[in-house]
């Protein structure tokens, strides 16, 4: 809801602004269709600009890469053509989730899946991935919007915790699947060191920065500040004893918003390393895709064991 509603304002003010603007330049002589074309060429130019600050300090702070993770011309290209596209689009269904994404039928369910959004995002970015699990046959498919935005990450996964009891009442499974997408991971993390993980059958992550990232010293909030590389929360969740499920990591060497990449390196996980894949293209990418039906494929043939305990989470 709270990025819903700030998405809506930020786009509202900034078409009132424009628009102004441009009954402004009209009146002293420039031409309208001009103006009109500008409107979304500003938009794409500002994406484009962010895409491009993140891109840089993502390659500055890089992790070393093997020679085979390293990719050329052309598959930078479609990298950042991949990124932007995700950006582009991704403003759109974050103010329209609620329309895009549907509460399916309290029914019963042997293995609910539960998707879990990233920083400063809701569960719109996940409308196109829910409509590929649907047409795979994967169901139900569960979403969270948490919030407000800037709250600590255990916030988070308070809320969390009774998202899951209330899937789990409403299909009488015994536990589900949870598939996350950047600070969701660590939110899960979070959950099973406040509740334990016998609710979770396998936790699988997009992109997440169990370690961190640089690019949340560029913003202010709590979980921001537990999301900057070495901080005291992380440090802390590294060193809790607590349980984990079975956990798959699916991570990419060329993210453009977790720096170092193998941040996103999970100890005693499944690994799932991709290359020229961006941190926002990496819901829509087929092969992390692949590697989450694959993973969810596995916790549906069997129920793994737990972890053991233990405390170091990453």
């Amino acid at each position: 809801m709270w990025t819903a509603i700030a998405l809506w304002t930020l786009t509202l003010g900034g078409i009132a602004l424009y628009a102004a603007w441009g009954v402004d330049a009209m009146a002293r002589g420039a031409s309208t269709w001009l103006v009109v074309a500008g409107a979304p060429l500003v938009y794409l130019g500002v994406i484009a600009a962010f895409m491009t600050l993140y891109f840089a300090i993502a390659w500055i702070f890089r992790a070393r890469r093997p020679r085979e993770k390293r990719i050329g011309f052309a598959a930078t290209l479609r990298l950042l053509a991949n990124e932007f596209r995700a950006l582009a689009g991704s403003g759109r269904r974050m103010m329209l989730y609620r329309l895009l994404l549907r509460e399916p039928p309290a029914a019963a369910a042997d293995l609910p899946v539960l998707l879990v959004h990233g920083v400063l995002c809701n569960a719109g970015v996940w409308a196109d991935f829910a409509r590929k699990l649907d047409a795979v046959g994967v169901a139900p498919v569960y979403t969270i919007s948490y919030g407000p935005p800037l709250a600590s990450i255990d916030t988070f996964a308070e809320q969390l915790a009774q998202r899951i009891d209330a899937i789990l009442a409403a299909t009488g499974a015994r536990d589900l699947v949870t598939v996350t997408h950047s600070m969701g991971g660590l939110v899960v993390l979070a959950y099973c060191r406040q509740h334990g993980a016998a609710k979770i059958r396998r936790a699988i992550s997009l992109a997440a920065p169990y370690r961190g990232s640089v690019h949340a010293w560029g913003f202010f909030g709590a979980c921001l500040a537990q999301l900057r590389p070495g901080n005291p929360w992380l440090a802390a969740l590294e060193e809790a004893a607590f349980a984990r499920p079975p956990m798959t990591s699916i991570w990419s060497w060329h993210d453009s918003m977790v720096a170092p990449q193998t941040s996103s390196r999970l100890p005693g996980a499944d690994n799932v390393e991709l290359s020229g894949v961006g941190h926002n293209a990496i819901v829509a990418d087929p092969e992390a895709f692949a590697a989450a039906i694959a993973a969810i494929a596995a916790a549906r043939r069997q129920v793994p064991a737990r972890l053991p305990t233990s405390g170091s989470p990453a």
